[in-house]
């Protein structure tokens, strides 16, 4: 559940958590089509290490970490498919181009994590909605999405209860194959299933009595406004997207890291 720890918000006063939602979003936005574009280690290497100072500013690095250590068992998952894939599809042996691409794709994975991360992070969920109806978002999308953002970490939290209370109870998670270990879960996702269930209906009920909806237009208490710092980075952010579109388009692309080998 800690790959879930991306999605929590960690207050703080840090030049990243002060930043307008929007101007994080963008560099979100840049850092993701950044790790969409390139294939090759060393610039996705480069995109993770540049990811690096931002989570330090922020002061982040803790949750990060809890990040990281949840994204670990699929980035293996990924690495272990794409390497098994490569060597049973194309005539069952192993070179170095097949490794370096399986690496690529799960460093990719990682730098996608750690960019959603400092966004989540660093971002208010009161904030990323008044960002939205800034976008003209419908409220009621509005109000889902940011209902999912706050509810994601709880159902997280509600699911470690259970696991903890479950295993209390004799329930052993890490003995058997890999259907029983499935089977085993069932006890798990009823009871949180139920609960989350049950916590819609109640706050659905609380929405009806606020009434919900009866206002056309809405207005609230606090209005975001952009100041100098927001536009440097945004500034920054275009221009290290435009260096990316130049490096990937117009520039001769980059060969292999690992040497040359074949394993038969």
């Amino acid at each position: 559940m800690s790959l879930l720890e991306g999605l929590r918000f960690s207050r703080g006063t840090s030049p990243i958590h002060n930043l307008d939602p929007r101007v994080k979003f963008f560099m979100t936005v840049v850092l993701f089509a950044a790790a969409i574009m390139f294939l090759n280690l060393i610039p996705l290497l480069v995109i993770l290490l540049v990811q690096v100072p931002l989570v330090v500013v922020g002061k982040i690095q803790r949750e990060w970490a809890k990040t990281l250590k949840g994204g670990v068992f699929l980035a293996v998952i990924i690495f272990a498919t794409n390497l098994l894939s490569f060597y049973f599809f194309r005539g069952r042996h192993l070179t170095s181009e097949m490794l370096e691409f399986a690496l690529s794709l799960t460093l990719r994975f990682l730098v996608l994590i750690t960019s959603f991360s400092i966004f989540f992070l660093t971002t208010s969920p009161d904030k990323l909605s008044l960002a939205l109806e800034k976008a003209r978002v419908p409220y009621e999308f509005n109000f889902a999405f940011i209902t999912a953002i706050r509810f994601v970490p709880v159902l997280a939290d509600e699911a470690q209860s259970i696991i903890d209370a479950q295993r209390s109870r004799g329930l052993e998670l890490e003995r058997g194959n890999f259907l029983a270990r499935i089977r085993k879960y069932i006890p798990i996702l009823l009871p949180l299933i139920i609960n989350s269930i049950r916590r819609s209906l109640e706050l659905a009920e609380a929405m009806e009595s606020r009434a919900f909806g009866a206002a056309a237009k809405r207005t609230n208490l606090y209005e975001l406004k952009m100041n100098r710092r927001d536009y440097a980075v945004l500034a920054v952010s275009a221009l290290a997207l435009t260096a990316a579109l130049y490096i990937r388009f117009f520039t001769p692309p980059l060969g292999p890291v690992l040497p040359p080998f074949s394993i038969v």
